[in-house]
C-alpha cells in the first residue's frame, strides 16, 4: 500500500460513513471508522456513530469484522475521522478497545477538541506501542464537525446567517414579502432546517410574515423556533446550556445586520434569484470583509453562495 495515497482514500471513506450519523449522532460528533489489512488493502470492517448513547464508530467497525478476519486485526490499520475517546461517558473508551484488539497502526483525521479528550486518546494508543498518524484530511475532518467544535470551544452555537435576495439586492418588495426561492431551493432550505438545532427571526418578521420555520418539504425534525427583539435579546449562554449546537438566523435585515455588526456568525448562505428584480424594497445586507466564499450552487435562475467567516 502507498501510505499517503491510501491513507487519504480510506479517510475519505471514514468521512462518507460519518455523514450517515448527521441526524441521530447529535449532540455527539459524526465519526466514521475503517479497519484495513495493509498487506492487501482489503477493508476488514467499517462503521460509524449511529446514535448518541450507542456504540461509537470504532465499536461498530470492530463488530462488523467477520470471525474469519479476526486473526488479521493484529497487523491491521484502523482509520478514524476523529480522535478515539479515552474517557468513560455513556460508553467505554474506544482507545482501550483499540489497544485490546491489538491493532498495529491507527490513522486519525483530527484531534477531538472536547475537553475530555484533547489528545488523550492518541497518547493512550502511543503509550500502548501503537503507531499513530494524525492529521490526514485534517481540514475536512474538522469541517465535518465544525458545529460540535464551535459549541465546545466558544460555548455558543455554530451560527449560520441566511437570506434570499433579488438580482438587484432587495429582500422584499416595497416592504412586502416576496417569493424569491424556487420550489427546489425552498426544499433545500427545509433540508437545512432539518439538519440544524434552532432557527431564529426578529419580532418584526414574526409579526409581519408569521413564518412557521418548520420542516415541511423534507424529512426530519423541525428546529427549535426562536424570536428576538430588543426586549428579548439572544442569550448565548442559555442556548449553550440547552445543548443548541447550531443556529440558523433567517430574520429581517435589522436582525441579520445585528449579527453581522457583532461579527457573530460562522457561515452565510445567500440565495439570489438572478431573474427577479424589484424597483424598491429593503436592501439585503452587504457582505462583510471577512466573508470568504467556500462554495456555490446554481439551480435554474437561483444561485446559492456559501461564505465562511475568516477574520
Amino acid at each position: 500500500m502507498n501510505n499517503v495515497r491510501d491513507d487519504e482514500r480510506f479517510m475519505r471513506r471514514c468521512l462518507q460513513l460519518a455523514r450517515c450519523g448527521r441526524q441521530n449522532a447529535k449532540p455527539n460528533p459524526m465519526v466514521g471508522a475503517v479497519i484495513v489489512d495493509p498487506s492487501t488493502g482489503r477493508i476488514l470492517g467499517e462503521g460509524y456513530h449511529v446514535r448518541c448513547g450507542e456504540g461509537h464508530a470504532e465499536v461498530n467497525a470492530f463488530a462488523s469484522v467477520s470471525v474469519a478476519d479476526e486473526a488479521l486485526l493484529g497487523g491491521a490499520t484502523m482509520y478514524v475521522s476523529l480522535e478515539p475517546c479515552s474517557h468513560y461517558g455513556k460508553t467505554p473508551p474506544c482507545a482501550d478497545l483499540i489497544v485490546r484488539k491489538g491493532v498495529r497502526r491507527v490513522v486519525v483525521g483530527c484531534v477531538d477538541e472536547f475537553a475530555e479528550v484533547q489528545g488523550r486518546g492518541i497518547r493512550r494508543l502511543r503509550d500502548a506501542g501503537i503507531e499513530v498518524t494524525v492529521g490526514v484530511l485534517e481540514s475536512e475532518c474538522q469541517a465535518l464537525n465544525r458545529r460540535f467544535f464551535t459549541y465546545h470551544r466558544l460555548h455558543r452555537p455554530y451560527i449560520i446567517l441566511k437570506w434570499a435576495q433579488t438580482a438587484n439586492g432587495f429582500i422584499d418588495d416595497h416592504g412586502s414579502p416576496l417569493q424569491i426561492s424556487s420550489v427546489f431551493t425552498q426544499m433545500l432550505s427545509h433540508k437545512m432546517r432539518a439538519e440544524e438545532d434552532a432557527i431564529l427571526v426578529g419580532r418584526v418578521t414574526d409579526e409581519r410574515e408569521h413564518p412557521q420555520l418548520t420542516v415541511r418539504h423534507w424529512q426530519g425534525p423541525s428546529p427549535r423556533r426562536l424570536v428576538i427583539d430588543h426586549l428579548h435579546p439572544l442569550n448565548m449562554e442559555s442556548l449553550y446550556a440547552h445543548g443548541v449546537q447550531s443556529l440558523i438566523v433567517e430574520g429581517g435585515a435589522r436582525t441579520l445586520l445585528s449579527f453581522l455588526d457583532d461579527g457573530l456568525w460562522d457561515e452565510l448562505r445567500v440565495e439570489t434569484n438572478l431573474s427577479l428584480t424589484v424597483s424598491e424594497g429593503t436592501r439585503a445586507p452587504l457582505l462583510p470583509a471577512t466573508a470568504v466564499i467556500c462554495r456555490r450552487e446554481q439551480y435554474g435562475d437561483n444561485l446559492i453562495m456559501w461564505f465562511a467567516n475568516k477574520p
